[in-house]
Protein backbone atom coordinates (compact mmCIF):
# COMPACT_ATOMS: atom_id res chain seq x y z
CA UNK A 1 0.00 0.00 0.00
CA UNK A 2 1.77 2.88 -1.18
CA UNK A 3 -1.01 5.55 -1.52
CA UNK A 4 -2.38 7.58 1.24
CA UNK A 5 -5.50 5.76 1.71
CA UNK A 6 -4.09 2.63 2.77
CA UNK A 7 -3.20 2.92 6.37
CA UNK A 8 -6.43 4.56 6.78
CA UNK A 9 -8.19 1.92 5.27
CA UNK A 10 -6.77 -0.79 7.52
CA UNK A 11 -7.27 1.47 10.57
CA UNK A 12 -10.84 1.11 9.43
CA UNK A 13 -11.15 -2.24 8.93
CA UNK A 14 -9.33 -2.64 12.76
CA UNK A 15 -11.74 -0.42 14.11
CA UNK A 16 -14.95 -2.48 12.40
CA UNK A 17 -13.05 -5.86 14.03
CA UNK A 18 -12.98 -4.56 17.28
CA UNK A 19 -16.37 -2.46 17.21
CA UNK A 20 -18.09 -6.09 16.13
CA UNK A 21 -16.24 -7.88 18.74
CA UNK A 22 -16.87 -5.36 21.37
CA UNK A 23 -20.92 -5.63 19.83
CA UNK A 24 -20.64 -9.55 20.07
CA UNK A 25 -19.03 -9.52 23.86
CA UNK A 26 -21.52 -6.98 25.32
CA UNK A 27 -25.08 -7.96 23.72
CA UNK A 28 -27.16 -8.42 26.45
CA UNK A 29 -25.05 -7.35 29.59
CA UNK A 30 -26.56 -4.70 31.40
CA UNK A 31 -24.30 -4.31 34.72
CA UNK A 32 -20.53 -3.10 34.18
CA UNK A 33 -18.48 -1.04 36.22
CA UNK A 34 -16.20 1.61 34.69
CA UNK A 35 -12.44 2.12 36.03
CA UNK A 36 -9.83 4.28 35.16
CA UNK A 37 -6.39 2.47 35.13
CA UNK A 38 -4.22 5.28 37.07
CA UNK A 39 -0.92 3.84 37.84
CA UNK A 40 -1.27 0.41 37.63
CA UNK A 41 1.59 -1.69 36.72
CA UNK A 42 1.35 -5.34 35.02
CA UNK A 43 2.02 -7.13 37.72
CA UNK A 44 -1.09 -5.41 39.84
CA UNK A 45 -3.30 -5.69 36.49
CA UNK A 46 -2.21 -9.70 36.68
CA UNK A 47 -3.29 -10.04 39.99
CA UNK A 48 -6.22 -8.43 39.83
CA UNK A 49 -7.45 -10.20 36.70
CA UNK A 50 -6.81 -12.82 38.39
CA UNK A 51 -8.95 -12.29 41.51
CA UNK A 52 -11.97 -11.46 39.56
CA UNK A 53 -11.45 -14.37 36.44
CA UNK A 54 -12.12 -16.69 40.02
CA UNK A 55 -15.15 -15.28 40.70
CA UNK A 56 -16.21 -15.31 36.52
CA UNK A 57 -15.77 -11.52 36.41
CA UNK A 58 -14.21 -10.17 33.06
CA UNK A 59 -12.00 -7.48 32.37
CA UNK A 60 -11.43 -5.22 29.32
CA UNK A 61 -9.44 -2.24 28.47
CA UNK A 62 -11.82 -0.47 25.71
CA UNK A 63 -11.73 2.46 23.84
CA UNK A 64 -13.70 4.87 24.92
CA UNK A 65 -15.17 5.79 21.10
CA UNK A 66 -16.41 2.29 20.36
CA UNK A 67 -17.48 1.34 24.27
CA UNK A 68 -19.99 4.38 23.74
CA UNK A 69 -21.00 3.45 20.37
CA UNK A 70 -21.61 -0.47 21.78
CA UNK A 71 -23.64 1.15 24.95
CA UNK A 72 -25.60 3.62 22.96
CA UNK A 73 -26.52 0.07 20.83
CA UNK A 74 -27.35 -1.42 23.87
CA UNK A 75 -29.12 1.00 25.81
CA UNK A 76 -26.59 1.76 28.16
CA UNK A 77 -27.02 5.54 29.34
CA UNK A 78 -23.71 6.19 29.90
CA UNK A 79 -20.63 8.15 29.09
CA UNK A 80 -17.11 6.33 29.43
CA UNK A 81 -15.39 10.02 29.95
CA UNK A 82 -12.01 10.96 29.14
CA UNK A 83 -9.04 8.71 29.69
CA UNK A 84 -8.06 4.98 29.11
CA UNK A 85 -10.85 3.03 30.59
CA UNK A 86 -11.29 -0.99 32.13
CA UNK A 87 -14.83 -2.48 31.41
CA UNK A 88 -15.63 -4.82 34.73
CA UNK A 89 -18.68 -7.32 34.22
CA UNK A 90 -20.03 -10.34 35.02
CA UNK A 91 -20.47 -12.34 38.25
CA UNK A 92 -24.40 -13.04 39.40
CA UNK A 93 -25.63 -9.97 40.14
CA UNK A 94 -24.58 -5.80 40.35
CA UNK A 95 -24.09 -6.42 43.99
CA UNK A 96 -21.46 -9.57 43.44
CA UNK A 97 -19.69 -7.44 40.49
CA UNK A 98 -19.62 -3.86 43.01
CA UNK A 99 -18.41 -5.81 46.04
CA UNK A 100 -15.57 -7.72 43.90
CA UNK A 101 -14.46 -4.45 42.61
CA UNK A 102 -14.89 -3.13 45.77
CA UNK A 103 -12.73 -5.55 47.25
CA UNK A 104 -9.89 -5.34 44.68
CA UNK A 105 -9.86 -1.35 45.52
CA UNK A 106 -9.42 -2.12 49.01
CA UNK A 107 -6.79 -4.74 48.42
CA UNK A 108 -4.56 -2.44 46.39
CA UNK A 109 -5.31 0.55 48.41
CA UNK A 110 -3.99 -1.42 51.76
CA UNK A 111 -0.59 0.86 52.07
CA UNK A 112 -1.93 4.78 52.17
CA UNK A 113 0.84 5.97 50.84
CA UNK A 114 0.98 3.97 47.74
CA UNK A 115 -0.30 6.00 44.52
CA UNK A 116 -3.85 5.44 43.70
CA UNK A 117 -3.68 2.43 40.87
CA UNK A 118 -7.11 2.48 40.30
CA UNK A 119 -10.26 4.99 39.90
CA UNK A 120 -13.97 4.26 39.85
CA UNK A 121 -15.54 5.97 36.90
CA UNK A 122 -19.12 4.54 37.72
CA UNK A 123 -21.22 1.69 37.47
CA UNK A 124 -23.92 0.38 35.48
CA UNK A 125 -26.81 -1.51 36.92
CA UNK A 126 -29.58 -2.28 34.01
CA UNK A 127 -28.70 0.32 31.99
CA UNK A 128 -28.54 3.35 34.21
CA UNK A 129 -25.27 5.31 35.58
CA UNK A 130 -24.87 4.82 39.54
CA UNK A 131 -22.38 4.98 42.22
CA UNK A 132 -20.31 1.96 43.32
CA UNK A 133 -21.11 2.11 46.96
CA UNK A 134 -25.19 2.11 45.46
CA UNK A 135 -24.29 -1.02 43.10
CA UNK A 136 -22.88 -2.78 46.43
CA UNK A 137 -26.66 -2.18 48.30
CA UNK A 138 -28.59 -3.17 45.57
CA UNK A 139 -30.46 -6.42 45.99
CA UNK A 140 -29.79 -9.60 43.77
CA UNK A 141 -32.45 -10.87 42.08
CA UNK A 142 -33.56 -13.70 44.61
CA UNK A 143 -33.26 -10.55 47.06
CA UNK A 144 -35.69 -9.16 45.55
CA UNK A 145 -37.97 -11.83 44.66
CA UNK A 146 -37.70 -12.90 48.32
CA UNK A 147 -38.73 -9.35 49.26
CA UNK A 148 -41.32 -8.86 46.81
CA UNK A 149 -43.06 -12.30 48.02
CA UNK A 150 -42.76 -11.27 51.82
CA UNK A 151 -44.86 -8.51 51.73
CA UNK A 152 -47.51 -10.25 49.56
CA UNK A 153 -47.22 -13.08 52.03
CA UNK A 154 -46.92 -11.36 55.62
CA UNK A 155 -50.64 -9.43 54.93
CA UNK A 156 -51.67 -12.90 53.48
CA UNK A 157 -50.88 -14.73 56.50
CA UNK A 158 -52.01 -12.67 59.48
CA UNK A 159 -55.44 -12.68 57.13
CA UNK A 160 -55.87 -15.91 57.42
CA UNK A 161 -54.10 -16.59 61.25
CA UNK A 162 -57.44 -13.76 62.43
CA UNK A 163 -59.96 -16.24 60.23
CA UNK A 164 -58.63 -19.36 61.56
CA UNK A 165 -57.80 -17.93 65.51
CA UNK A 166 -61.78 -17.68 66.07
CA UNK A 167 -62.11 -20.62 64.08
CA UNK A 168 -60.29 -22.65 66.17
CA UNK A 169 -61.58 -21.12 69.52
CA UNK A 170 -65.23 -22.63 67.87
CA UNK A 171 -63.83 -25.94 67.92
CA UNK A 172 -61.96 -25.93 71.25
CA UNK A 173 -65.30 -24.62 72.68
CA UNK A 174 -67.44 -27.61 71.26
CA UNK A 175 -65.29 -30.13 71.53
CA UNK A 176 -65.15 -29.20 75.52
CA UNK A 177 -68.80 -29.30 75.20
CA UNK A 178 -68.92 -32.88 73.50
CA UNK A 179 -66.40 -33.85 76.32
CA UNK A 180 -68.86 -33.02 79.32
CA UNK A 181 -72.04 -34.76 77.36
CA UNK A 182 -69.96 -37.81 76.46
CA UNK A 183 -68.94 -37.75 80.45
CA UNK A 184 -72.37 -37.37 81.62
CA UNK A 185 -74.38 -39.74 79.03
CA UNK A 186 -71.73 -42.56 80.61
CA UNK A 187 -73.32 -43.06 83.79
CA UNK A 188 -76.69 -43.07 82.47
CA UNK A 189 -77.83 -46.86 80.69
CA UNK A 190 -78.13 -46.80 77.07
CA UNK A 191 -81.45 -47.01 75.72
CA UNK A 192 -82.06 -50.63 74.36
CA UNK A 193 -82.00 -50.74 70.19
CA UNK A 194 -85.44 -51.68 68.86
Amino acid sequence: MTNDEGPTKMSKAIKDLELNDLRKTFKGVKDYVLLQPVKLDSATDYAMRKKLREQKIRVKMVKNSLVKKVFDENGVKVDPGAGPTLLVWGGDSIKALGTAVDNILKDLKKDPKAPERLKVKTAVADGESLPLEDAKKRPTREEAIGAVLAAILGPGSAIAGCLVGPANQLAGILKAIEDKGAGATEGAPVPAAG
